[in-house]
């Protein structure tokens, strides 16, 4: 019994002897992370808005058809809710399908964005059209030959 009670001692005054040298050799706490800046509310663009588009290809792929495209927002500001409906019609213009896509975010000014819209693939499709719209207003499309992508730093 003694003989533990002085390994228990002995642990105890190593202990406190040691103690003071690995607390200097613990590191400090790291400092806080700075906060991030906060995000800039900026208000959405209101009225008739334009978007240009490029890049249109339409081919089937297994069960689907699916349409690819590039979008760039040329209105002033950003368009919040913007959506693109596809819509496919039979010969006798009778509705056939068709795919919805809304961007998650506002869609900001001069941005770039691929758009993919899968429709399950229906005999009597015969054409597709687009309908782009946003939460404040219209969207008048306008068709060009080439979108140039901005380059990200």
């Amino acid at each position: 019994m003694k003989l533990h009670q002085r390994t228990v001692a002995m642990a105890a005054a190593l202990g406190f002897l040691f103690a003071p040298a690995a607390i200097a050799q613990t590191p400090a706490p790291a400092a806080p992370a700075a906060q991030a800046a906060p995000r800039k509310l900026i208000s959405p663009f209101r009225g008739d808005a334009t978007v240009e588009y490029a890049n249109m290809v339409t081919k089937p792929v297994g069960a689907n058809i699916v349409t690819t495209l590039t979008i760039k927002n040329t209105s002033p500001g950003p368009l919040a809710g913007f959506r693109l409906e596809e819509s496919w019609a039979d010969a006798t213009g009778n509705l056939a399908g068709g795919d919805t896509y809304r961007h998650p975010r506002p869609l900001m000014p001069n941005e770039v964005i691929n758009v993919t819209l899968t429709t399950p693939r229906n005999a009597r499709m015969k054409n597709n059209s687009l309908n782009f719209v946003h939460a404040n207003g219209n969207v008048k499309p306008k068709r060009v030959p080439k979108i140039d992508v901005p380059k990200t730093d």
